[in-house]
């Protein structure tokens, strides 16, 4: 007598019966694939509800189906399958919400903190540059442009020869003026001499 086996097409097969054959694939294969297919839209609905929101909602499905993926040899079959992703998915989104919710107040803290800095830095930033710019604008326009070429751009002297077509000494000689200038005009602030 021939034995015969019987192949079952797997849209057909249990969501146990899935559960099984996907632990004993070595990757995502097509049960596992089929159990994505199949739970999708229920494992959505569910972190839906627990997250309340769309957003949260498919970051925790991905998270859930990750989870399944990694413990699907563990599935041992006492409840059926969809009780235990289920209580996956109560897991993952519970775990998610706690570190949301940490989150959310560290992030609150931190914004109004962050905020009252970027405040003050914003008004001391304003200031400078209204000052620096306000400084800047009592120079000749190429002075002007060397100063920021040199510092802001970070241009060493053989570029700013060739673009101010100046020997090098003609343009250390432009810059050190021109910080003279500004030290005049502005005693209150302190301007690095040229370490070239």
């Amino acid at each position: 007598m021939s034995h015969v086996e019987l192949v079952v097409p797997i849209r057909d097969l249990s969501d146990e019966q899935l559960a099984a054959e996907a632990a004993r694939e070595g990757s995502d294969g097509p049960a596992f694939v089929a159990l994505v297919d199949r739970f999708q839209d229920r494992v959505w609905r569910v972190c839906y509800r627990l997250m309340g929101n769309a957003e949260d909602a498919s970051d925790a499905t991905q998270e859930v189906f990750v989870r399944l993926f990694l413990q699907r040899a563990q599935f041992e079959g006492r409840s059926k399958y969809s009780t235990w992703m289920h209580g996956i998915a109560i897991r993952t989104c519970l775990m998610m919400r706690r570190g949301r919710g940490r989150r959310r107040k560290h992030e609150e803290v931190a914004q109004r903190q962050g905020t009252e800095r970027h405040e003050r830095s914003q008004r001391d930033t304003a200031e400078t540059s209204l000052d620096l710019a306000h400084m800047l604008d009592t120079l000749e326009d190429e002075d002007r442009a060397m100063l920021i070429l040199k510092y802001a751009e970070g241009h060493n002297y053989d570029e700013l020869s060739e673009m101010f077509h100046l020997s090098v000494s003609g343009c250390k000689m432009r810059l050190s003026r021109a910080r003279d200038r500004l030290k005049e005009r502005f005693p209150e602030h302190t301007f690095g001499d040229d370490e070239d």
